[in-house]
């Protein structure tokens, strides 16, 4: 079956910021599907080599780093992933260079996708208030303190932020992900 030639990706620069402990599968599902859509991805990291990826508690694989955080210019990238995991957005959220890296993503307002327990690192960035959204369950009350529209669905998109609640919804998540990203900077 042939492409749809709208979600073509094909010269758009993807960020996945993460670090150890994120979500295995919240990383390596999107990064193939945007992949297998044309876009040139890159793991960014706090780190050079790999991080710890963790199936729900249990250790799982380790990924490699593409670009070091520290090293990284956010507007070298058309669009951002946040996987979660419970230890990478709680690391990443107080790890001012990582906040200062999303928030270029919001103030610009280029596409984000973040799942589970990704929209934590966006409360830290500001990219929150007003946005209607959601998560796994336990970020609700941060996320509803933080100024969002909290809603228990499998993926919400919210003009350029699309938001899923955890690894069984990646299917959606990663359709709307493309959705989103394939679209001009003008939305449509």
């Amino acid at each position: 079956m042939a492409q749809d030639p709208r979600q073509d990706l094909t010269g758009k620069h993807i960020a996945i910021l993460a670090t150890d402990g994120f979500e295995q599968d919240e990383l390596t599902m999107p990064r193939a599907v945007l992949a297998r859509h044309g876009a040139d991805v890159e793991v960014v990291a706090p780190k050079r080599g790999d991080i710890q990826g963790y199936k729900h508690h249990d250790r799982a694989d380790k990924v490699s780093v593409d670009a070091v955080l520290e090293e990284t210019d956010p507007s070298q990238f058309d669009a951002l992933v946040l996987p979660g995991g419970v230890m990478n957005p709680d690391a990443l959220r107080i790890d001012q260079q990582a906040v200062d890296f999303v928030e270029h993503f919001v103030t610009e307002k280029k596409p984000i996708a973040a799942i589970c327990h990704g929209p934590w690192t966006l409360i830290n960035a500001h990219g929150i208030d007003g946005r209607r959204m959601t998560s796994w369950p336990s970020l609700e009350a941060d996320l509803r303190n933080a100024g969002a529209d909290w809603v228990d669905e499998e993926v919400v998109l919210d003009r350029q932020l699309v938001t899923s609640r955890n690894p069984d919804d990646l299917p959606a998540f990663c359709r709307t992900m493309i959705e989103a990203f394939s679209r001009d900077g003008t939305g449509k």
